[in-house]
């Protein structure tokens, strides 16, 4: 029970302390590629603090708008309970990968509704352009972890990931880390995949309307969404090294999401945003990818 407790705030601290510092390193790497100072390691976390100082206009909405933040941000926080990260899920025990996806399609409805209280037409868009991003991209998380848990004859994570470490990768493991792969850029809300918010073209969409504390819960749900899903990602199809040892483990799930988020900031910086049709074509090849793994999957390939 002790171990649980310590594994639970341990995700609680990584996913909401340290999150805002992914940030950060993103903004780092996008100065160095640009030839630029850029903004200190932790700017990210001044503009947090920030916007916590400032008065909390509210020009539209009500009760919904109001509430909208403290769920997205709440639901990103128990999603943190449910996901391996270097160690057990601190709730695996009590929900399987479904319950997980539907915990990580909250923020995305929650955005939504926000959204549409306001009644302001950039906002609507945004929400518009975020159902669709609902819509296609997490039916490809849903069919990838239940591709793994087939291979596992298991839909808690913990075993997701034992059975990859164990047994290696397969064909359909394979396929389907790579379809996840391929839809980490839309998930965590970065180019070319940033539609929804768009701020050259739409004046961040969604969030045209808020302001201080409440859009500081958005900003910081999406910084910590980026931890879950990367985590996830690495423990389902990439859970090497393991050691035995807690302490060892989680440092090394640490490393490699920052090796990750490196990545998408790369991706993100040699790619423009892309139209909704390119968006959706592109979201349809990957969701032909899933389901070939997980046709393999059923083959027991």
């Amino acid at each position: 029970m002790l171990k649980l407790i310590f594994i639970a705030v341990i995700n609680l601290a990584v996913t909401l302390a340290l999150a805002p510092l992914l940030d950060g390193f993103m903004r780092r790497i996008k100065a160095v590629v640009h030839s630029r100072q850029g903004p200190p390691l932790l700017q990210t976390y001044y503009d947090l603090f920030k916007l916590f100082g400032k008065e909390d206009m509210e020009g539209a909405g009500g009760v919904i708008f109001r509430l909208a933040p403290v769920v997205c941000l709440g639901s990103v926080l128990l999603a943190a309970l449910f996901t391996p990260m270097g160690g057990p899920a601190p709730l695996g025990f009590g929900g399987d990968l479904f319950l997980l996806v539907y915990l990580l399609s909250i923020p995305g409805i929650a955005i939504m509704l926000g959204a549409m209280s306001c009644g302001s037409p950039y906002a609507m868009l945004g929400a518009s352009r975020e159902m669709m991003l609902v819509l296609t991209v997490e039916p490809i998380l849903l069919i990838t972890l239940f591709t793994a848990g087939i291979k596992a004859d298991s839909l808690v994570l913990a075993d997701l990931s034992g059975w990859t470490l164990t047994h290696g990768w397969s064909i359909s493991a394979v396929i389907a880390g790579l379809a996840l792969f391929l839809s980490l850029q839309s998930e965590l809300a970065k180019l070319p995949f940033d539609i929804a918010e768009a701020e050259t073209e739409i004046m961040e969409g969604p969030f045209v309307e808020y302001s201080g504390p409440k859009l500081a819960l958005f900003k910081w749900a999406l910084y910590a969404k980026m931890v879950i899903y990367i985590s996830l990602f690495l423990e389902v199809f990439l859970p090497w090294p393991k050691t035995g040892i807690l302490a060892a483990d989680l440092l090394s799930n640490l490393v490699k999401v920052f090796i990750v988020i490196g990545l998408v900031e790369l991706i993100e910086l040699v790619n423009p945003r892309l139209r909704i049709d390119q968006a959706l074509n592109y979201f349809k090849g990957v969701a032909v990818l899933a389901l070939v793994g997980l046709a393999f999957a059923l083959m027991g390939l």
